[in-house]
């Protein structure tokens, strides 16, 4: 399947330097580049079929993690910001349960697509997984599910909304609540938070919307699912070296298998 058949090309021109120059000006500046209608409307359908057909594949699981994805501070006290539980819950396909034909696994594939993605990030190169689980996942929330409070890991996170629920599950963020490469967590902020006290934003968007998103220092979530309605995300994941594996704790926690 060529991009030509999947990407809105004549609204997102993808293989424009201008165009890559000014959506890559807009991820730097406000943290997010959010594309609506990114994917054609033939290209989705499929997408949702897929997804919709291989639920019954999915590991469902419920995580109670920190803020910060990491263990635990036994020097600080468990009611910190630093040790603060949140909870994430959801369903999780992955790589090899995406069909070969699939558009979305034509898109992840595609050196136009990967040109763009390398032109918005500044990455010099970008690689799929080594194991066969992590490269493109398809999330799932039920009613009640929700994605906790957290930063990434990662620099760059991409991901593309495939249905929508009928209420709930928005994505919230606040830019650059710390700067982890100074060491800077922002303990207060992340407090002030957690208590209610800081109101986020609100990134608004449609089934079809490609995302790039800079979660290292920016927090977000997506709160509960509060309808009957799955919500269902694809997120395509690179690495900037060949040979990267998910550790095998990340995989069996995520996924409950190796292989």
């Amino acid at each position: 399947m060529d991009l030509n058949d999947i990407i809105d090309l004549e609204t997102y021109p993808i293989f424009d330097e201008t165009f890559c120059e000014k959506s890559a000006g807009t991820l730097d500046s406000s943290g997010a580049l959010v594309l609506p209608g990114f994917i054609l409307p033939k290209a989705l359908s499929a997408m949702q079929a897929e997804a919709e057909e291989n639920e019954s594949k999915a590991y469902f699981c419920a995580q109670n993690h920190t803020v910060y994805l990491g263990p635990v501070d036994e020097t600080l006290p468990t009611d910190h910001p630093r040790n603060r539980m949140v909870e994430s819950s959801k369903g999780c396909i992955c790589d090899d349960d995406v069909p070969q034909a699939s558009p979305l696994r034509a898109l992840y594939d595609a050196d136009g697509f990967r040109a763009f993605v390398k032109a918005v990030t500044g990455e010099r190169e970008l690689h799929p997984y080594a194991d066969p689980l992590s490269s493109i996942n398809i999330h799932y929330a039920n009613r009640g599910q929700e994605l906790g409070w957290h930063f990434d890991n990662s620099s760059f996170a991409i991901t593309l909304l495939i249905q929508k629920p009928e209420a709930g599950s928005r994505f919230e963020y606040i830019k650059d609540l710390r700067d982890a490469d100074a060491g800077e967590m922002n303990y207060d902020g992340v407090g002030a938070l957690l208590d209610g006290a800081l109101e986020p934003d609100v990134l608004m968007m449609e089934p079809g919307t490609l995302v790039l998103f800079r979660g290292r220092n920016s927090i977000h979530r997506v709160s509960p699912n509060q309808s009957d309605k799955t919500r269902m995300l694809a997120v395509l994941a690179y690495n900037n070296a060949p040979g990267v594996e998910l550790s095998e704790n990340a995989r069996m926690t995520f996924y409950g298998r190796l292989s």
